[in-house]
């Protein structure tokens, strides 16, 4: 333990006194490890970012769309199967369901006129199935069907055209046609992304079904259950089964997982990802790896003389070895330390992590792998190019020392 202390003080000696050479041979392998270390957290961000925008189409993981059809292609009794549904659905004692009725359109009334946008009926839970986040206000609530005035959810181009006025301010929005009345904006769907100019509204399925004799026959009506990813696999077929005893001749019914974990090779592209970058800043780190070599190496003829003093002084050749060795080990990884602590606090800001991914809600702490990652890399290319120059250190006699 004594030699091996003793050999970590040389090191660190011929460090201090070197350290011009050692700063400028080491700046690379500070930025290979930092590249290594960012590729690693970025794809954990990634990864993140890209569960995020698959919950928002397909439903958190895991999510079970439910769907009625008939063979012929004529519209089925929607109050039928959602009196069918809800009873099958109450024996399961599912806590996230919704009903998401799509191809709506509504008369808005707007400053400059009346115009026909598109309108997502549905129930409370579908925001929480869904991980739709809001600019401002909030989303529905089961109270809300108590509401004198319906609530409404508008996105942010349709506030924009209706003046953007406050949220605190109470603001409604006229609906023409069947549905038509007042209600009331409650909560904003921000842009979801540069130039989005959505118009769009989302009404509560039971506001708007009280409103209307019956469902328009192009609009079609989806369920989703969002349950665990443990019991997806079993409730499915099941599930399907209860909805199908006793259906009508000629009624199919659909029972299919939307959400992106039930996807075939839903990660391939992210390890793809991560393959390639790491692969990139792995090459760059092994370049950095021979170029300190070369460079110990070089300075190693020019230390023959030392070396031969020291040896003359009776130091062995483990001692000699160990403290050329751990001079690489301890310089590379000091400089991957820095390069890692310069990657975190980058990465530690959210806005540095919202701006490279526009929209991701749930920013995560940074990854600990990533750290360790760019940690051992530094470990192993200080152990690798410390080794070749420890070899030739061993090589040198006490006579080389007066030849130089």
């Amino acid at each position: 333990m004594t030699g091996f202390l003793g050999a970590l003080s040389d090191a660190w000696a011929e460090i201090r006194v070197h350290k011009l050479r050692v700063l400028l041979s080491l700046i690379g392998i500070a930025v290979s490890v930092g590249a290594l270390t960012a590729v690693v957290a970025i794809s954990e961000y990634q990864r993140q970012f890209q569960a995020e925008q698959s919950d928002r189409w397909g439903g958190r993981a895991a999510t079970i769309a439910v769907s009625a059809s008939t063979a012929d292609g004529t519209p089925i009794d929607a109050d039928e199967f959602d009196d069918r549904f809800t009873r099958v659905s109450e024996r399961f004692g599912f806590s996230h369901t919704t009903r998401i009725a799509q191809g709506v359109m509504l008369d808005v009334h707007l400053p400059e006129g009346i115009t026909s946008v598109p309108a997502r009926i549905m129930d409370p839970a579908f925001p929480q199935i869904h991980r739709e986040k809001l600019l401002e206000g909030r989303w529905f609530l089961d109270s809300d069907l108590e509401a004198m005035a319906p609530p409404v959810v508008i996105t942010e181009a349709l506030w924009d055209r209706l003046g953007r006025v406050p949220l605190s301010q109470h603001p409604t929005v006229e609906f023409g046609g069947a549905a038509g009345g007042t209600y009331q904006v409650i909560g904003i769907v921000p842009r979801q992304g540069f130039g989005d100019e959505e118009l769009r509204v989302d009404l509560l399925y039971d506001d708007y079904r009280d409103r209307v004799d019956a469902l328009p026959a192009e609009v079609s009506t989806q369920y989703e259950v969002w349950v665990g990813v443990d019991q997806a696999d079993q409730i499915g077929p099941v599930l399907a089964m209860d909805l199908r005893a006793g259906l009508p001749e000629g009624q199919t019914i659909s029972v299919s997982r939307t959400d992106w974990a039930a996807q075939p090779g839903a990660l391939d592209v992210q390890a793809t990802f991560e393959m390639i970058t790491g692969g990139i800043a792995s090459l760059i780190l092994a370049l950095g790896a021979l170029s300190l070599i070369n460079i110990q190496l070089v300075a190693m003829r020019q230390r023959v003389r030392e070396i031969g003093v020291r040896r003359a002084f009776g130091a062995s050749s483990g001692r000699v070895f160990f403290s050329v060795f751990l001079e690489s080990l301890v310089a590379t990884t000091v400089a991957g330390v820095i390069g890692i602590a310069i990657v975190v606090a980058v990465l530690r800001s959210d806005w540095i992590v919202t701006t490279m991914f526009y929209g991701i809600q749930d920013v995560p702490p940074f990854p600990m792998r990533a750290a360790l990652v760019g940690l051992i890399a530094s470990v192993v290319v200080g152990a690798v190019s410390g080794f070749i120059p420890a070899l030739v250190a061993l090589r040198v006699k006490v006579i080389d020392a007066i030849r130089f």
